[in-house]
């Protein structure tokens, strides 16, 4: 597998916050015992800081914030005053990363650059904060949150398709050889009960979803299913693959002249269209796809140009909404390198697509280099799913090509 190694230079050790090395802060609370992490940034003026890989510094971004508890957005339905709780006690593994679906890719980011042996250097360090948190209590605790009254919407789709990749993640170390292999075994049966509770709840609830939820945010179905669906294939699970394509096919087989001039809005962080297309690489065969994307998106210019497709912008890092347009062009990055991994090699929208994903890649990991936890909790999962190339199949065509 090819990996990029461009702006390595942007990234500085400190890229996350605080290093490995960082005084820790250690929770006043007599009751819990959360380890946080001090989240401040060095002076972007200070030169003398040695460069870092991306990959080491995006691992450490997420080291610095998976047991950071404060500041949190919680979304928490309330069933009686015993509910009230700060969230590791609620969500005793994903807690940290300001929310629950940043702390789950916070660990799948960890565990994809562990188990690719991206960063061998922090290998231990990882395998100890993984271990320390895939624990039979704390799966249980959370097992027990989603078992409550009135969630079994929790965090659907979004949360819960990261946690499936999560698992993925977990399966594919797992059927290699080795002590990783063998870690990893270990980790996913724990956490198996919870992924089957998770995938009974997706089973339930795609019969009755009747459309599309076509958002550019955390409700949208296109990628969530994207998701589900590599998850399947990793598990082997027919039964939520044919419901998934079932699904992908009746809400989108018809889609044609997807309005990418009305993109973006103001607060994605995932393209309407482009996370359609990406998804329908999926459940269709390379000249059924082609077709279909030629009446999807008809305008893909054939030249090899980049510029079609403006990068989004954002004026304010410091704003958590605003911020969302430095993810969408991490996402739309590694969508248009799906879409031209299912198209056949001579296609000639091919090099345009991957023109326009390299602009948004770059643009993208630079922002991961923010100071601001508004964007830094996150951004770095997002990345490393581009980097990495975790959502294109290994059977397809290679967009370096």
């Amino acid at each position: 597998m090819v990996y990029r190694k461009a702006l390595v230079a942007l990234m500085i050790a400190t890229l996350a916050g605080c290093s490995a090395a960082e005084e820790e802060n250690i929770s006043s609370s007599p009751d819990r015992d959360v380890f946080e992490r001090r989240n401040t940034a060095p002076d972007p003026a200070d030169n003398t800081l040695e460069p870092r890989r991306a990959e080491q510094a995006y691992a450490r971004i997420a080291l610095n914030c998976i047991n950071k508890q404060y500041p949190n957005k919680i979304s928490h339905v309330l069933n009686s005053a015993a509910d009230v709780a700060e969230p590791a006690k609620l969500t005793p593994i994903f807690y940290g990363c300001f929310d629950w679906h940043s702390a789950v890719h916070g660990h799948w980011l960890l565990t994809r650059l562990w188990g690719q042996d991206l960063v061998p250097e922090m290998d231990e360090e990882i395998a100890a904060a993984l271990k320390a948190n895939f624990t039979a209590e704390k799966v249980a605790g959370e097992l027990a949150y989603f078992q409550g009254a009135d969630r079994t919407a929790f965090e659907r789709p979004y949360g819960i398709a990261w946690f499936l990749q999560l698992t993925a993640e977990l399966r594919d170390i797992a059927n290699g050889t080795g002590g990783k292999a063998e870690q990893a075994k270990l980790w996913l049966a724990r956490l198996q009960p919870l992924e089957t509770l998770i995938v009974g709840n997706i089973k339930d609830w795609l019969p009755k979803l009747a459309y599309p939820v076509r958002l550019g945010t955390h409700n949208q179905s296109a990628f969530a299913f994207g998701l589900f669906l590599d998850w399947a294939a990793r598990s082997g699970d027919r039964e939520l693959a044919a419901l998934v394509r079932e699904k992908s096919l009746s809400f989108h087989r018809q889609d044609r002249d997807c309005p990418m001039a009305y993109e973006p809005s103001g607060e994605d962080f995932l393209s309407s269209c482009l996370m359609v297309a990406d998804l329908m690489r999926r459940v269709m065969d390379g000249d059924e796809y082609a077709r279909w994307l030629s009446a999807f998106l008809p305008n893909i210019p054939e030249d090899g140009s980049g510029d079609w497709l403006a990068v989004g912008i954002v004026n304010d890092p410091t704003d958590g909404k605003l911020v969302h347009l430095d993810g969408l062009n991490l996402s739309r990055a590694w969508a248009l390198e799906g879409m031209a991994s299912a198209l056949p090699a001579g296609d000639a929208r091919r090099a345009s697509l991957l023109a326009s994903a390299r602009l948004h890649g770059d643009s993208g990991e630079q922002a991961v280099r923010t100071p601001h936890y508004s964007g830094s909790h996150w951004l770095a999962s997002f990345a490393t799913y581009w980097r990495t190339r975790r959502g294109i199949d290994a059977t397809g065509s290679n967009p370096d090509s």
